[in-house]
């Protein structure tokens, strides 16, 4: 028992740690498994490493290194400035027309972060030529790229899927990205109306015209690099094959076709990111072996019922999201614990705590803390004060704690 106290005392130092200095929380997870499990918990290395997740690991090596090779090459660039350009007119629209751009773009494999890096410079310059509030920008276009940030192709999709699947919950790929969808939808759409977007409308006749680059050429390497990207999409979903292998192949291909300099699609990889998730796995997976995991389960477990265990799930998930990565920390950390909490408290099904977290943890995902909020925060147009703005984005993803909560009770309860 005292192992598993100890477990978990690494799981939340490591977190603490995580949100309080800039270490990658899955280097210190991973050091923090090895001494834990060898030293005080007599494994081998072997068994401890035994939780590495291999398959989520080629996952997110292969899908980003796609999306860096289209990304260091200029297509995405391209592209998304192709697409701006449609987001011309009434002052109104634009801001649903920048989540719809950002919906698209992060579910076709860009995943929240890309897409909001692509989109906030030119969805921010646009909101400060029409005079739209900067806060309302942020809010409806950072939560399109954050509606697109589970589909199975982008990477927090890969790892919500990973982990799901390990705890018994395969075949969830879509209707967990649909369910994101529509939580983002409602909650980005909720903030273009109180913050005051249905007033653009009243300005009759009034357009604007886009900050958007210059239409540079499509080259060849671009095209082949869409046609990469389309058959990555059309292979997982209507031939069923495996997205982290057919995105890696797609990736030799284009190198042999010499349509980025390789080395640098590499760099560009987010290896923070697949070390945070793939090192949080193994403490995890040592949680479990100690039964680490069924203390925290029964902890929750003790202070829900069937009718409350749904928003208690979310609103701890939405917390600790705030502070910490969604993709890396939050879903690895809570989604094992859904099968046993869900036994535990009786009368609800796994896959609904399952989904709370998922769409509770990632609801916050555009606080100034976060690098989404903090994308659309380093875009704000001259002038902003950008002291207000990085409080009003906090008191944003804050206060998504609780709608989470709320949201996933409605949906899921």
């Amino acid at each position: 028992m005292s192992l598993a106290w100890i477990s978990i005392g690494a799981l939340v130092i490591a977190v603490t740690l995580s949100c309080t200095t800039t270490i990658n929380v899955g280097v210190l997870a991973m050091a923090m498994a090895w001494f834990v499990g060898v030293y005080l918990g007599g494994l081998s290395l072997n068994q401890v490493l035994e939780g590495f997740p291999t398959p989520l690991f080629v996952t997110l090596v292969g899908v980003t290194l796609l999306f860096a090779i289209a990304e260091g090459n200029g297509t995405l660039a391209r592209l998304t400035g192709r697409l701006v350009r449609l987001c011309r007119g009434n002052a109104g629209l634009l801001p649903l027309m920048f989540f719809g751009l950002g919906l698209v773009i992060a579910t076709i494999g860009a995943g929240g972060t890309p897409a909001s890096a692509l989109l906030a410079p030119p969805a921010m310059a646009v909101a400060g030529r029409a005079g739209i509030s900067p806060l309302l920008m942020a809010v409806v276009a950072g939560n399109g790229a954050l509606a697109g940030t589970l589909s199975p192709f982008a990477p927090g999709g890969i790892v919500a899927t990973g982990v799901m699947e390990r705890i018994g919950l395969e075949g969830y790929q879509w209707q967990t990205h649909w369910y994101n969808v529509l939580a983002h939808s409602i909650v980005g759409l909720g903030g273009f109306v109180v913050l005051g977007g249905l007033r653009l409308f009243d300005r009759r006749g009034h357009t604007v015209a886009a900050v958007e680059p210059d239409s540079e050429v499509m080259e060849l390497k671009h095209w082949l690099t869409l046609t990469g990207i389309a058959a990555l999409i059309v292979g997982v979903v209507f031939f069923g094959m495996h997205v982290g292998m057919t995105a890696m192949a797609i990736a030799a291909v284009l190198t042999l076709l010499r349509t980025v300099d390789e080395r640098k699609a590499i760099a560009r990889m987010p290896w923070g990111v697949i070390l945070m998730v793939t090192g949080v796995t193994v403490l995890i997976s040592l949680m479990e072996r100690t039964q680490g995991m069924d203390l925290l389960t029964r902890g929750i477990a003790n202070v829900s019922t069937a009718a409350t265990v749904v928003p208690i799930f979310a609103f701890g998930a939405g917390a600790i999201s705030v502070y910490s990565s969604t993709s890396g920390v939050v879903m690895p950390a809570f989604l094992p614990m859904v099968p046993e909490l869900a036994e535990q408290v009786g009368g609800i099904e796994p896959l609904m705590l399952a989904w709370a977290v998922t769409v509770g943890g990632g609801l916050v995902d555009l606080s100034s803390l976060s690098t989404v909020g903090a994308l659309f925060l380093a875009a704000s147009p001259p002038g902003t004060d950008t002291r207000r703005m990085f409080n009003a984005l906090l008191a944003w993803g804050l206060s998504m704690t609780v709608v989470g909560a709320l949201l996933c009770w409605i949906l899921f309860g």
